[in-house]
């Protein structure tokens, strides 16, 4: 039954990265791209880690790999979320055909007509 568990994990964690570097390749920028390393890795890392945690059994060595997994959580996100916001204040180009920025909505001036 362990075999099964550390298998089904270390497949779906295999998975997971390869939707990470497929995400890499094919979208257009870097914000993009940096959301899909963020979430896709991180779980496929997070499971390739708990089934070979599954695998080592309870012991010093699954302590290990317990706080391998708390740091990669940790880690991942934050450094990611700091390369988007780099490339934002670096105005990096960025995708054109993205929905408005918040931030930069201009309104159009209302005709004074009255319809």
């Amino acid at each position: 039954m362990r075999d099964i568990l550390t298998s089904f994990l270390l497949i779906a964690g295999v998975l997971w990265v390869l939707i990470a570097a497929i995400g890499i390749i094919r979208l257009p920028d870097v914000l993009c791209r940096s959301h899909a390393v963020a979430k896709a890795f991180t779980l496929g890392l997070f499971l390739m880690l708990l089934g070979y945690w599954a695998y080592l059994g309870e012991g010093v060595s699954g302590l290990k790999v317990a706080l391998a997994i708390f740091f990669q959580l940790i880690t991942i996100p934050v450094a990611s979320h700091l390369i988007g916001l780099l490339a934002f204040r670096k105005n990096l180009r960025r995708w054109k055909r993205r929905p408005m920025d918040d931030h930069r909505i201009t309104k159009e001036p209302q005709s004074s007509k009255n319809v």
